[in-house]
């Protein structure tokens, strides 16, 4: 089992440039190990090898190809660069190639012939010993721009960062005789009341976003890049993230049975799912619930942020609408950049010493009223916030040819921007100018805080999304 200390608070992203490339290479090997031990770690969560073939969630692989995934991507991506002239397992790199997304909600993978756990563990050390190898040998040249092949070992390190994340919330969606606790993913102890949440003013002002043409020495995805200038009106945000027992209220109030709070997808969300709560809620009965973290199930925590889909999330912001008389929404990509300069986050790097951020405190929430962000809490870490904003390109945007899909496909307007990061959010995913997104009814750890103020309204929010979502079709079929 690896040192907790090692697998804990995180390494900050391994900056592209530097005056000492030996040290830029042992920086570079440090953080490569660290990534790789902690994906692995995870994966002592699953009870038994038997587990890494079990689907705990419907519409994805089971847990054996993510395991394999980012392994590949290595390999593929230094194919891709011209750095590494043969594959190391041809099968293996197309087998765990493709799949990462949700099926459809009637496919099934069963069809497929997975490899031995063990081999897939085997071909992991095989690859990393031939990362390790071309980090030390391959010739450097500092600052790492796009073109050079480096380039693609940060992309594997930051795309496997990506995986921790996105791999423990299927950890957490998978039935509890299949996983333990693990020491290196302690549960917050700290449990208590909601705090009563209120509002916050802010002066609406023109934000500029987008990292120009420049990596001002940090790794990005290629939807990072190009600018944008958005003007923002006065608005109103909610001092803190929506918690267990501030959403209790629209779940008490049969919000999951009133059809008008849903939109069509929610309304699709919720007969597809069943669902009368959120997902990590465990119904008991009598309006009881307890709560589900990565390996446990734990009473009730009120005062931890809630963690919902942006459709549960906008289902909220209507009922609440209607109770308070007010036009509640999520904000925009615009109006948290608003929230993040004035709460003193909008740093190059978030601070994991003032956020629940980077695995540096626990590998769950906390109470939403512990990280003061200016008068905001949580402006970034705990959970990640959903937006209203559509994913979409900055002006200049062009596409990384060796990873044509890792943006492209979410430019369809069924993707809304996450914003701040997570508890287990680490390398790039705590880079200010970082931008990912899911579609509307994706399980993450993920939650929000609501707004008041002149932004899109449901209406011009549905013609966006149209408009996007039609040009998408037309220009990728």
């Amino acid at each position: 089992m690896k040192d907790r200390m090692v697998l804990q608070r995180q390494m900050r992203s391994v900056r592209l440039e530097g005056a000492d490339i030996d040290a830029k290479r042992r920086e570079l090997k440090e953080y490569f190990h660290q990534s790789f031990d902690l994906f692995e770690s995870l994966f002592e969560l699953l009870v038994s090898d038997e587990v890494f073939y079990t689907q705990s969630e419907p519409t994805r692989h089971p847990m054996i190809f993510y395991f394999g995934h980012t392994a590949i991507f290595y390999i593929n991506k230094l194919v891709a660069s011209g750095a590494l002239k043969e594959r190391i397992n041809p099968h293996f790199e197309e087998l765990f190639a493709v799949g990462v997304d949700e099926m459809t909600w009637d496919a099934a993978s069963d069809s497929l012939k997975w490899p031995s756990v063990d081999d897939v563990r085997e071909y992991r050390q095989r690859v990393r010993r031939v990362v390790d190898q071309m980090i030390m040998t391959l010739p450097m040249c500092l600052p790492i721009t796009k073109e050079d092949p480096f380039w693609a070992i940060w992309m594997g390190i930051e795309h496997e960062r990506i995986h921790i994340e996105t791999s423990s919330v299927l950890h957490r969606q998978m039935p509890l005789d299949r996983v333990r606790k693990h020491e290196n993913f302690p549960i917050c102890p700290v449990r208590g009341d909601a705090p009563e949440n209120g509002l916050v003013s802010f002066l609406g002002k023109d934000v500029s976003l987008g990292k120009g043409v420049a990596d001002n020495g940090l790794y990005g995805w290629d939807n990072e890049y190009g600018h944008t200038t958005y003007g923002v009106a006065d608005f109103q945000a909610s001092k803190y993230l929506v918690s267990n027992g501030e959403f209790m209220d629209f779940v008490a109030a049969n919000g999951y049975g009133v059809s008008r709070w849903w939109d069509d997808d929610g309304l699709k969300y919720l007969q597809i799912r069943n669902a009368s709560c959120p997902p990590f809620w465990i119904p008991k009965g009598e309006g009881i619930y307890t709560y589900r973290t990565l390996s446990e199930e734990i009473p009730m925590p009120y005062s931890w942020p809630v963690e919902v889909n942006a459709l549960e999330a906008e289902a909220f912001c209507r009922w609440k609408s209607a109770q308070d008389g007010e036009t509640y929404r999520l904000p925009s990509e615009a109006e948290w950049v608003v929230m993040a300069e004035e709460g003193k986050v909008w740093e190059e790097v978030f601070d994991d010493q003032k956020s629940n951020i980077n695995l540096a405190h626990f590998a769950s929430s906390v109470s939403v009223d512990t990280f003061a962000h200016g008068e905001l809490y949580d402006v970034v870490g705990n959970v990640w916030q959903w937006t209203q904003t559509q994913m979409d390109a900055y002006e200049g945007f062009e596409t990384h040819p060796w990873y044509d899909d890792f943006s492209e496909p979410t430019f369809d307007g069924r993707h809304n921007l996450i914003k701040g990061g997570s508890w287990i959010s680490t390398g790039n995913e705590i880079v200010a100018a970082s931008r990912y997104a899911f579609r509307r009814h994706f399980i993450q750890h993920a939650g929000f805080r609501y707004v008041i103020g002149d932004g899109e309204n449901e209406n011009k929010k549905y013609a966006v999304m149209d408009k996007m979502h039609e040009a998408w079709i037309k220009r990728y079929g």
